[in-house]
């Protein structure tokens, strides 16, 4: 894709469904006993990745459109033996969420992904779940996927992480839910809550206190109806896009704004940008927003601490923020940066800088200089879809050309991400 130099940036628009939502609701239909409805769904290839793993175990998925689909669940115990290696794709949550289920079950199972996934630590799930008495074996030694898994009985363990993660605090407890007594996780600082909000929502008993999470063993799921809201790691980059492009005025419509989740709308305030929540009534245990970004001037500020793991997904693109605010930003605490879909510390730093940007690499984060102008150039998304849409936002506020090499990775979590770029800067 190739980028230039836009025009405000103008309209309303709905995001796809938020992705963590999705695969859960997925993988908790299957576990439940009757039909679980979810609409809002996004059909991007990671959560069609969760989809195929649990149609491979026996599971009857409907898509009736392309966001609502219908489950038929059959209960804790009733997935079958796949009849050949299970493939998650690109999907980190599907890899680690759907250990924690296998580890639970009677038969033996072999998960693997795509050369990314192949690549990314698996380590800090084959602890816990080994802790729990299951049989995880990493194929090549490397502590990656592929994943040799043999289900067994489980125990109820309390597990202390080392980094604030949702897949490895989920994979933990949906073990749990096979275990013979209570398990518990507590983690650093609290990752996002989906896991917990919608286990309940199916009939689990799940507790959390400061950052620890605790479920009960053997619950009778029940399945539901699930409204999946907007995703607000995709509504980030329009976020952006409004901020740094001049004259823009952009509304979205319906997003997700879990207090786990909502970094970004923190940083958008740190950063003095004109964002505007407009709450909604979600009648869920998601709270939903629409949100109004105008064009702004933004400043500098300090990200750190327990405010990451809220944010760690938009750190891309807030990189391209901070190139266009007043003064300094800093970026600390996001090592897990390193172990994504991309090393995104390297990535953002070279791709910026051969665009002008001032931006130094640290250790665990980046410290970017802004009021820089950026300028085009090729950009390599190593075929992450954050990335991608990041250099997107960048590209339409640089001179001359921007092209994107592997744009196509936009569709792991937005299909129609240039569709909806291009329609904003045509209203």
């Amino acid at each position: 894709m190739k980028f230039t130099r836009s025009k405000a940036l103008k309209g309303e628009l709905t995001v796809p469904g938020d992705k963590s939502i999705s695969h859960r609701a997925v993988m908790f239909g299957a576990l439940a006993e009757g039909l679980t409805e979810v609409e809002g769904f996004l059909p991007g290839a990671d959560c069609l990745s969760t989809i195929d793993c649990f149609r491979r175990m026996g599971i009857a998925i409907e898509e009736k459109e392309s966001t609502r689909i219908l489950i038929q669940g059959k209960g804790l115990h009733g997935l079958k033996k796949p009849s050949q290696v299970l493939d998650t794709g690109n999907s980190g949550t599907t890899t680690r969420l759907i250990s924690g289920i296998l580890s639970g079950q009677s038969f033996e199972t072999t998960l693997t992904g795509d050369t990314s996934i192949q690549k990314r630590p698996m380590g800090r799930i084959i602890e816990p779940l080994s802790l729990m008495g299951a049989s995880i074996e990493s194929l090549n030694g490397n502590g990656c996927a592929p994943l040799r898994i043999l289900g067994h009985p489980l125990h109820g363990i309390h597990y202390t992480t080392k980094v604030a993660s949702a897949q490895v605090k989920s994979a933990i407890l949906l073990a749990g839910l096979y275990g013979d007594s209570p398990t518990s996780v507590t983690e650093p600082a609290l990752s996002r809550n989906h896991t917990e909000l919608m286990l309940n929502s199916f009939g689990a008993k799940v507790q959390t206190e400061g950052t620890t999470a605790a479920i009960e063993p053997r619950p009778h799921l029940i399945g539901q109806k699930i409204l999946v809201p907007g995703d607000i790691s995709s509504a980030a980059y329009f976020l952006a896009a409004g901020c740094i492009t001049p004259g823009s005025e952009i509304l979205i419509r319906n997003v997700g704004i879990n207090p786990t989740r909502d970094g970004i709308l923190r940083v958008c305030q740190m950063m003095k940008a004109d964002v505007r929540i407009l709450p909604i009534d979600s009648q869920t245990d998601e709270p939903m927003a629409d949100l109004l970004v105008k064009a702004s001037d933004l400043q500098g500020c300090i990200l750190e601490g327990e405010l990451i793991p809220a944010l760690i997904d938009e750190i891309p693109v807030i990189a391209v923020m901070a190139c266009f605010a007043k003064g300094t930003t800093v970026i600390r605490d996001a090592a897990e940066l390193k172990v994504k879909e991309s090393n995104r510390i390297d990535v953002m730093v070279k791709n910026l800088s051969a665009m002008g940007a001032h931006i130094t690499a640290t250790e665990d984060g980046m410290i970017i200089e802004g009021g820089y102008p950026l300028h085009g150039a090729v950009i390599d998304s190593h075929l992450d879809h954050r990335i991608a849409m990041s250099f997107a936002v960048a590209g339409l506020n640089a001179d001359r050309e921007t092209k994107i090499l592997g744009a196509e990775c936009v569709n792991i979590s937005y299909p129609a991400f240039y569709e909806d770029l291009k329609y904003l800067q045509q209203s």
